[in-house]
């Protein structure tokens, strides 16, 4: 039976710090306040419970188990408020949220992110300039080019 125990408790203490290191990975990985914050409060309050518990079985006892029940309670519960403190100290102070954009049209799946221009942008810019080429007066009838119901996208960087 203490084998048994001294199995789990290690195996605990080893998932709890796993899950430590992929917080810690969230935090230099995600892209902005907000993800790193859910990722960081999620790891440490799931982690800690399993370290705690990995402790709790290696030295079984009453107090500890009280100790670790109280310990628990009292990480859950600043954890969370620390999460959700930090997440709005960064939105009130205007903190930008990545912006990851998906174009329905694509139908290779491919995602855009901000400041990128996505092969639609690029293909109504091509249509644009080959109709400049040939004398037209350099505004494409983009409309008929669009599949209905869905309006051209603006080029953020066109001087037009």
């Amino acid at each position: 039976m203490n084998q048994v125990l001294e199995i789990l408790g290690t195996t605990f203490i080893i998932l709890g710090a796993l899950l430590f290191a992929s917080g810690a990975l969230g935090l230099v990985r995600f892209p902005d306040a907000y993800t790193r914050v859910s990722s960081v409060g999620t790891a440490g309050g799931i982690g800690i419970i399993l370290v705690i518990a990995g402790t709790v079985l290696l030295t079984p006892s009453v107090s500890n188990v009280l100790k670790a029940v109280i310990v628990v309670a009292l990480q859950l519960a600043t954890s969370a408020i620390g999460s959700i403190a930090i997440a709005r100290s960064a939105y009130l102070t205007g903190v930008p949220l990545y912006k990851q954009l998906f174009n329905d049209l694509d139908t290779d799946g491919h995602v855009t992110h901000e400041g990128e221009t996505d092969r639609y942008e690029e293909d109504i810019d091509s249509a644009n300039s080959a109709d400049s080429a040939d004398g037209a007066t350099g505004s494409a009838d983009v409309a008929e080019s669009t599949p209905q119901g869905h309006e051209p996208h603006k080029n953020p960087h066109s001087t037009a």
